[in-house]
Parts: structure tokens; sequence; C-alpha cells
């Protein structure tokens, strides 16, 4: 496999087009929007800044980074659990890990193993890739931002461009996160962003809901 072949199989797995059900999910966003918080341009970029740079953007890109190197994957689950906030988030990493290994088996025509939560899950299949972890993990949160971005520009309802001028203000962010993951170990996980972890608890008591969390 070639370096392009490569990059095209972790882009073909980071795309809405692949059957995790990512559209499903906004991480929170729903409660936020639907409480007023975040309705322009200017809150979504800042929303996303935070989530990636002190939230589960860090935290998946160092257990992504781990299960990379040849961490066990077991272990490293059990990690990622309890980095989960709340029974929505739990579920959200862990149904859309889920459904990438059974994509991904069907796909190989092989079985992957246990469910694992999604950077695990990725990091699984990534690494037969010949590409550095950095890429790897740029990708990954690249796919990330772009789900929550268009749940934003659907939901708030946001601008097309609106949307993609938000996105494409995390492009550096993303890439000085995905660098310092690549090298960072467990011990090196922090999370800190507090309002998006009350808004995906908040979440599950909302009368009408078009996400799952």
């Amino acid at each position: 496999m070639t370096e392009t072949t490569a990059l095209l199989s972790l882009v073909q797995w980071m795309s809405p087009a692949f059957p995790t059900g990512a559209f499903a999910y906004s991480h929170g966003l729903e409660h936020t929007i639907g409480a007023g918080e975040l309705a322009s341009e200017a809150q979504l970029t800042q929303w996303l800044s935070d989530v990636l740079t002190y939230g589960a953007g860090w935290s998946d890109a160092v257990l992504l980074a781990c299960g990379l190197r040849g961490d066990d994957l077991d272990a490293l689950g059990q990690i990622a659990r309890a980095l989960a906030p709340s029974a929505e988030r739990l579920s959200e990493t862990m149904q859309q890990g889920e459904a990438f290994q059974k994509a991904r088996a069907a796909m190989l025509g092989t079985d992957l193993g246990p469910p694992l939560a999604l950077p695990l899950a990725v990091a699984q299949g990534a690494r037969e890739l010949d590409l550095t972890a950095a890429q790897i993990i740029a990708v990954y949160l690249h796919g990330f931002a772009s789900n929550l971005t268009s749940a934003a520009v659907r939901f708030v309802p946001l601008g097309q461009a609106q949307g993609q001028r938000a996105l494409a203000a995390q492009h550096e962010r993303i890439a000085d996160i995905a660098a310092r993951a690549a090298v960072a170990q467990t011990e090196d996980i922090t999370q800190s962003a507090f309002r998006a972890d009350m808004a995906a608890m908040l979440h599950e008591t909302m009368d009408v809901r078009l996400f799952k969390t």
C-alpha cells in the first residue's frame, strides 16, 4: 500500500459515507444550540476550538496515538470508558466504534474482535497504514470537527460558507494537537470542556431531540 492509497483508506473511514452513523451524534451541541448559547459562526468556531483543545478532541487524539503505537487496546478501552462524562458520551464513542468495526469487518471478511471506543477502533485499523501518527490523528480530528460543523449548519442553522469558515479555522489547531498527541502518553490526557460535558448531560432530558447525543 502506497502512502497515497493509505491516505485514501483513512479518508474513506472518516468520511460521511462510512457507515458509523456519525451524522446522528452532536456531542451535546444540540442542547447548546437549543439553549441559545450557540447561534453564530464565531460561537461555533470557539466551541469547536474548545472541544478540540480541552475536551474529547485531545483525549481521543492521545488514545488514538497510544493505540497506534501498539498499546493494549483493552486497557486503553477502560480509560476511554472512564473518560466519558455521561451516558450519552459513552454511547456515542462505543456505538460509533462498534459500527466502524462492523463496517471494516464486512469489507475485510473477518472478525475484528470485541467492541472498541471509536478512537481505538480507528487505531486498530490504522496500524496497518503507512502513515505517520500525526497524519492519522489529524484526519480523525478533522472528521470529528467536520461532523459537528455539519450538525451546526443544519440545526442553528448556519449558512454553508459560515460553517466551512468555522471548520477551516480549526486546521492549524488540529495540526498542532495531532503533533503533540502523536508523542503523548495516557498520563498526558486532560479534559476541561465543562460546558460541553454539561450540554451532553442535559441533552438526555430534552423533550425533542434530533440527535442521539
